[in-house]
């Protein structure tokens, strides 16, 4: 083979390269979710959220972003979730409804996944908390 001391080590190199993602992935420790605080209704009871958890820990920041743009550009204020039932696109009056414990419910997710929203450039953050 033609200047083989040069290919076969760089064919090693390149194998190597192009599965370190899949070899970095196995030793990886698996995420811990941190521990929220859980939401709960005016009167102390369980509440249902917009979106089923599993769903809104992944979307929840697609779906608010989508809502302001509804509600700002379309002037479309009504959210019809996959149970079908409608809520109104709030961050304020249908999220912070339930989830008023910023420090203990958004802050401890976002600081613990290095995330800075910009919500609270524009609202305020509940209960004087940020």
């Amino acid at each position: 083979m033609y200047n083989s001391k040069y290919v076969i080590p760089g064919i090693i190199l390149f194998v190597v390269i192009f599965t370190s993602p899949f070899w970095l992935n196995i030793f990886t420790p698996k995420y811990n979710y941190p521990e929220l605080a859980k939401p709960v209704g005016p009167n102390g009871e369980a509440v249902e959220c917009v979106e089923p958890v599993k769903w809104m820990r992944a979307n929840h920041m697609d779906l608010l972003i989508s809502w302001r743009d509804a509600a700002l550009r379309d002037e479309k204020r009504v959210y019809v979730s996959s149970t079908g039932k409608e809520w109104e696109t709030s961050l304020q009056k249908t999220c912070f409804a339930c989830h008023s414990d910023y420090d203990n419910f958004c802050l401890k997710c976002h600081d613990q996944n290095a995330v800075e929203p910009y919500c609270w450039d524009c609202h305020i953050v509940p209960q004087g908390n940020k």
